[in-house]
């Protein structure tokens, strides 16, 4: 993961915390047990972690966290938002899928968005079990890390939620499209 090395305002803190404990206090059933005191305590002592959280929300991602490890402490935030994160859509993959396109390039790639944010893309299985707390993007897909075996071969993989089931499908690592974004996670 990309180190983050800036900080936030006191203001921008505040905000961003007063955004997290209410998104935190009306979804309790994706963190139950979880006290969110605690979890403020720990991310008032990391502000790389804080900067990341900032970025997240300001992309459109919604974090919140969704699980906790019991054995370490960490708290892991992935993105909630209904659909794939608005300020992270129309990219291709990654760099090398990005470089290889001649004409109508997108903006950036997924890969490179999440290294700069400083958070990494979910996996299949991650986002199948955000999936199961609740339906996530009905009307959009967002890529998921890929097999090295797929990308080898040109391909990349993406997820949606269509007719109540969680479907994968692959493409071209250098398509792109505006429906099509990424969602992310990090652990604090």
């Amino acid at each position: 993961m990309t180190k983050i090395h800036k900080k936030l305002s006191l203001e921008q803190r505040e905000e961003l915390f007063k955004t997290l404990s209410g998104r935190f206090e009306e979804n309790m059933h994706r963190h139950e047990g979880v006290r969110w005191s605690e979890v403020q305590a720990k991310l008032e002592a990391d502000q790389e972690k804080l900067w990341v959280l900032h970025e997240m929300e300001a992309t459109g991602g919604e974090p919140d966290i969704v699980g906790h490890d019991e054995k370490t402490g960490e708290y892991l935030f992935v993105d909630c938002s209904a659909e794939s994160p608005k300020g992270r859509r129309s990219v291709c993959y990654d760099r090398k899928a990005l470089d290889s396109r001649k004409k109508n390039k997108p903006g950036n790639s997924a890969e490179d968005m999440a290294a700069a944010i400083g958070m990494e893309l979910l996996t299949e299985k991650q986002y199948r079990e955000l999936q199961n707390m609740e339906s996530f993007d009905k009307k959009t897909s967002s890529w998921v890390k890929t097999p090295p075996k797929i990308r080898e071969l040109g391909g990349a993989i993406f997820c949606d939620r269509r007719y109540d089931t969680v479907f994968v499908y692959h493409n071209g690592a250098d398509s792109y499209y505006a429906a099509r974004g990424f969602r992310g996670w990090i652990k604090v």
